[in-house]
């Protein structure tokens, strides 16, 4: 693959098709990741769900299975404060699910947990040395990402704003993600929690583009070579796609996941808090349906989803996340590599 029109990620990363397969925590395997990365795009695994020892039995299958650069991912919240009372109120309104599916209403609450960038994980990071270390809900404390930029690693986030990308830039990011109103599952905002702030990609990437000096990197509803296309006439060097890949078979994703994705409408998809606590776009089922997809009484991220576990174990179609972003009526039952090469083929031929 060659003679892209903006060649910055491909040098800055050591990749050869500027396509990096989204980070998707519990849904990315390590097979889509050494797919991803045989096909010559950056595959990227997602650490957020894991331990830190299965982190590093990841890495080391994906290292075992391919040379090429690798990003790995994590997130950089902050904890939340423990709110009793809130959490409290927030299991008595699901109290009418818990009855109707024959939930243990009176057990404890599962805990509902997505571990933040630390000192553990930076150890991880320096064991390894990813070629690329990316973020999401803005950047850790400078003594973490001073740690990381010394073994080399090239450090990417997501900005959901202007002023998100200008921070992450200033904070010294070597290229920007430009994450669109599109884009499914967690929403990176950092700088603000007011959704109003959010904008779509068409209007997000060439300001941001105009804001920063590094890489744009455009991602949200982009699902075919047509939105890669676009994308480069916005003035993004490369793109970052999540759905398309939920659609391949080396996706982890649930029976009722695999089957939503399939068969509902690019409409049918929105943003909620329900399941986590913070604003990620999936399909609609039930639950968001009936208690509404942002709903105040929500916990704190991550909390949120401890009092849906029993229900979602009665039923999960109705009471788990569905990811997805709005492209998902363009996805195809193709493996990652061939996707992977198929969408670099399209659109080196759209831009000639």
């Amino acid at each position: 693959m060659s003679t892209w029109p903006d060649t910055r990620i491909l040098d800055l990363l050591g990749i050869d098709v500027p396509i990096i397969q989204a980070p998707m925590a519990g849904a990315t395997t390590p097979a889509m990741v050494i797919a991803a990365n045989q096909a010559g795009a950056l595959g990227s695994m997602p650490a957020a769900a894991l331990s830190t020892e299965q982190l590093r039995e990841a890495l080391a299958t994906i290292r075992q299975g391919s040379t090429r650069p690798i990003n790995v991912n994590f997130f950089c919240h902050q904890p939340p404060l423990v709110d009793d009372e809130r959490d409290r109120q927030w299991k008595h309104l699901l109290e009418p699910y818990y009855r109707e599916l024959g939930a243990d209403f009176d057990a404890p609450t599962p805990v509902s947990n997505r571990a933040p960038f630390d000192d553990a994980a930076c150890q991880v990071v320096e064991a390894f040395r990813p070629e690329v270390v990316s973020f999401h809900f803005g950047l850790p404390e400078k003594a973490l990402l001073d740690r990381v930029k010394a073994t080399g690693a090239k450090v990417l986030s997501s900005a959901t704003t202007v002023e998100e990308a200008v921070w992450l830039e200033q904070q010294g990011c070597d290229a920007i993600i430009a994450m669109g109103l599109e884009a499914g599952g967690h929403r990176g905002i950092f700088l603000s929690d007011d959704l109003n702030t959010q904008i779509g990609l068409m209007a997000l990437v060439p300001q941001i583009v105009d804001a920063v000096s590094v890489p744009v990197i455009a991602a949200g509803g982009i699902g075919d070579a047509r939105g890669i296309v676009a994308a480069f006439a916005l003035g993004a060097s490369a793109v970052q796609m999540g759905t398309a890949y939920l659609f391949t078979p080396e996706a982890n994703v649930s029976a009722s996941h695999h089957y939503a994705l399939r068969h509902a409408q690019a409409s049918e998809t929105a943003l909620t808090n329900l399941f986590t606590g913070r604003p990620a776009r999936g399909i609609v089922n039930r639950v968001m349906r009936e208690l509404g997809a942002i709903n105040p009484l929500a916990p704190a991220f991550p909390r949120a989803g401890g009092a849906l576990m029993p229900l979602k174990a009665k039923d999960e179609a109705g009471f788990s996340n569905l990811w997805s972003g709005q492209a998902l009526r363009l996805g195809k039952d193709i493996g990652t590599f061939e996707l992977t090469r198929e969408l670099a083929r399209q659109t080196l031929a759209k831009l000639k």
